[in-house]
């Protein structure tokens, strides 16, 4: 929930300078300069893009794209399918304090981070 909170403030903020740097431009004035402009214009483009972009933690695409909703940890919510294999590795999430382990497809190099039970 508060990165959600956080997320649309954030991207908010983007918006905002976006709607700046054209009233700017529209509104031309003596202090409309390219330079404020663009000041405005590029960061607030790169913050909304950066928003829409952000993947959340330890998800793969698929998983992504498919909107699932998360597992305990922030990982997969389900455990991978036959092609992933268990790695050595594991960690633990200083967020959430769960106990991680990667697993990886083989023949794409594809990670997944899935709790440990």
């Amino acid at each position: 929930m508060g990165v959600t909170i956080a997320r649309g403030v954030v991207g908010g903020l983007g918006v905002a300078m976006i709607i700046a740097s054209i009233a700017f431009i529209a509104l031309g004035g003596p202090g409309w300069d390219l330079v404020t402009v663009l000041f405005l214009f590029v960061p607030g483009v790169i913050i909304v893009t950066a928003v829409i972009l952000e993947r959340n933690r330890y998800r793969s695409l698929a998983a992504e794209r498919a909107g699932a909703a998360s597992g305990p940890g922030g990982g997969e919510p389900r455990p991978p399918d036959g092609r992933y294999r268990p790695t050595e590795e594991r960690f633990v999430d200083p967020t959430t304090r769960v106990s991680m382990q990667v697993w990886v497809d083989p023949s794409t190099g594809e990670r997944l981070y899935v709790p440990e039970r």
